[in-house]
């Protein structure tokens, strides 16, 4: 293995908590379940990029009933970007360390045009990345073999030398079929335990 492919949200940022979601329910108003299933069942083409913020809350408004109103949709994304904004320094920590032993690191994030621009404003970190595929600008999102494939592409390797690390096992198993190698992630330390196994003992922590 010559390279890890890292998920964004879920790996190193961290998903919506409760507390971030009850606001956005509150925002929105209406029922909770009904709330969550317009929101997602309209994600996929905001975080490939097909649409813009405003227009994806325009979708979701009507699927909920919801008269469209601007400040009601700028409430939401506000909302909406401060939820997906947590970051779990002890993963920063983990890619800083396999970036400072030479490790090539590259990034796959579903992820809407908004929320990109406010990570590259305020995460340093991802400078650590040798190769970054925003859904957003690529043109496709996870579980897509096209997003992969740019990865691949990108990071100018043989997959099956690629690790791809993502929370959620669709997203494993779609990169797997394409011969990466997986890794589902559960916690920075389990994963620092994976990656001390499959990665080059680097010279410093070789046996003397």
């Amino acid at each position: 293995m010559k390279a890890v492919l890292f998920d964004m949200f879920g790996v190193i940022a961290r998903v919506q908590s409760p507390e971030s979601q009850a606001v956005m329910e509150r925002t929105a108003g209406g029922e909770r379940d009904r709330f969550w299933e317009a929101y997602w069942s309209q994600r996929t083409p905001y975080d490939r990029g097909d649409v813009a913020g405003p227009a994806y809350w325009k979708g979701v408004c009507a699927a909920l009933g919801i008269p469209y109103d601007a400040g009601l949709v700028d409430d939401l994304i506000a909302a909406d970007l401060a939820s997906w904004s947590e970051v779990d320094q002890r993963s920063v920590d983990l890619l800083r360390t396999l970036a400072g032993r030479g490790i090539t690191c590259g990034l796959l994030s579903n992820i809407p045009e908004e929320l990109a621009v406010r990570y590259e404003a305020s995460q340093p970190w991802l400078e650590h990345f040798s190769v970054v595929g925003f859904s957003c600008r690529i043109g496709s999102a996870k579980p897509e073999p096209a997003a992969y494939q740019w990865c691949v592409r990108e990071l100018g390797l043989p997959p099956e030398e690629i690790l791809f690390v993502d929370d959620r096992a669709e997203n494993v198993r779609a990169a797997q079929e394409l011969g990466l190698q997986g890794h589902m992630f559960t916690s920075p330390a389990e994963l620092q335990t994976a990656l001390s196994i499959a990665l080059p003992t680097a010279p410093e922590d070789a046996p003397r």
